[in-house]
């Protein structure tokens, strides 16, 4: 891994890969995909065709990772799951204990930064990250990361970058501890009907928790917050390809090390026509899931709902196949969610606002309340 660093009002830089990846082909010169589908199995190999028939079988949600490019940081992380695991056994404080400091920063969240933020992601033609503005959908997504960070250049910035034309971003808050509270979400898109060229505004999915966790960062750094645990938030490419930004990223972190206590990741924040916060409760940390429950009553005018989503659903999959504690929090149920997942007509007119506002909030909360871990 080579990590450059350039100091501007932020710090900025890119973390590239180890090493060069070579793609496995089969007898027809395609290249091939390794395939994870459930939490007991080792993979199956696919073509870049099958993998996307494979996703379109499943429409509302992918149910697989790709594990191609991590088959030897896995074997690192089955070494050292014993020492690493702490998705069940994590403990958790049983209620909100920081509201003082959290409400202060609460008021300062923006309604209109938001819907300027979505507006620029869902003009993009489309974020597919095989696609042709794969590259320039990621260098928006990193402006925009820097122009909210700039307040407090004590903020890292860094991209991340895979073997695909679409670096992740990392923007990191230091902490007196190293231990790490990661809020993320995916900003690729993808038309189902036509991945690479077919028009993926990707409102709902999944610019509305990107802009979400766009304006946590912004309040948290014009307020200058200095946490004690280290505050990370996370914009992943490639999850519409199997997890692919998320999983490399949280290979990495357990190939180095890294303790993160905490994942909360969101999936779309703004289409919930029960107007409900949804925490989800398969493939993740028990613990963790409810302690989140607990915060939403304390930082949002919304009722709670649970509901199951099956294997690898979104990004926090990812963090827990790692074996860090990991929650998913999304606007609706499965049944009640957008109408319009993966298809052109999931356009900025169907984001609700008010209801991503309400992500704001228990995103900002859950951020202080972690810092405090």
């Amino acid at each position: 891994m080579v990590c450059k660093t350039v100091l501007a009002s932020v710090a900025i830089g890119t973390i590239a890969l180890a090493t060069a990846f070579t793609p496995n082909l089969n007898a027809a010169g395609e290249e091939l995909r390794l395939i994870k589908t459930s939490d007991v199995d080792n993979g199956t190999w696919y073509t870049e065709q099958e993998k996307l028939d494979l996703f379109i079988s499943t429409p509302s949600c992918a149910h697989f990772m790709d594990i191609t490019e991590t088959q030897v940081r896995q074997m690192l992380v089955d070494a050292r799951e014993a020492y690493f695991d702490k998705r069940q056994s994590a403990t958790f404080p049983s209620a909100a204990a920081h509201q003082a400091e959290a409400n202060p920063l609460i008021d300062q969240i923006s309604k209109t930064n938001p819907k300027t933020w979505a507006t620029t992601l869902t003009n993009i033609h489309n974020r597919y990250y095989k696609g042709s503005y794969a590259a320039s959908s990621a260098t928006t997504v990193y402006n925009l990361v820097k122009n909210v960070a700039a307040a407090n250049t004590k903020i890292t910035i860094k991209q991340f970058t895979h073997s695909y034309n679409q670096p992740s971003v990392i923007a990191t808050i230091p902490g007196t501890s190293s231990n790490v509270i990661i809020v993320s979400g995916h900003f690729d898109s993808i038309n189902q009907a036509n991945p690479t060229t077919g028009r993926a505004p990707g409102a709902d999915d999944n610019a509305s928790a990107v802009v979400t966790i766009l304006e946590s960062l912004r309040v948290l750094a014009a307020a200058k917050y200095a946490p004690k645990n280290t505050l990370e938030f996370h914009f992943y490419s490639g999850e519409e390809g199997g997890l692919l930004g998320a999983r490399a990223i949280m290979q990495d972190y357990v190939n180095r090390s890294v303790k993160v206590l905490a994942v909360m990741n969101q999936d779309m924040t703004a289409y919930s026509p029960n107007h409900n916060i949804a925490v989800y409760t398969d493939y993740v940390s028990t613990p963790l899931s409810n302690f989140i429950i607990k915060l939403v009553p304390v930082y949002t005018a919304l009722p709670v709902i649970t509901d199951r989503c099956g294997y690898a659903c979104s990004d926090h999959g990812a963090a827990y196949d790692a074996g860090y504690p990991a929650a998913y929090v999304c606007d609706e149920n499965m049944v009640d969610a957008t109408p319009y997942l993966h298809t052109a007509n999931d356009a900025l007119s169907t984001m609700d606002f008010d209801h991503l506002h309400q992500h704001v909030r228990l995103t900002v909360g859950f951020l202080v309340e972690g810092s405090y871990f």
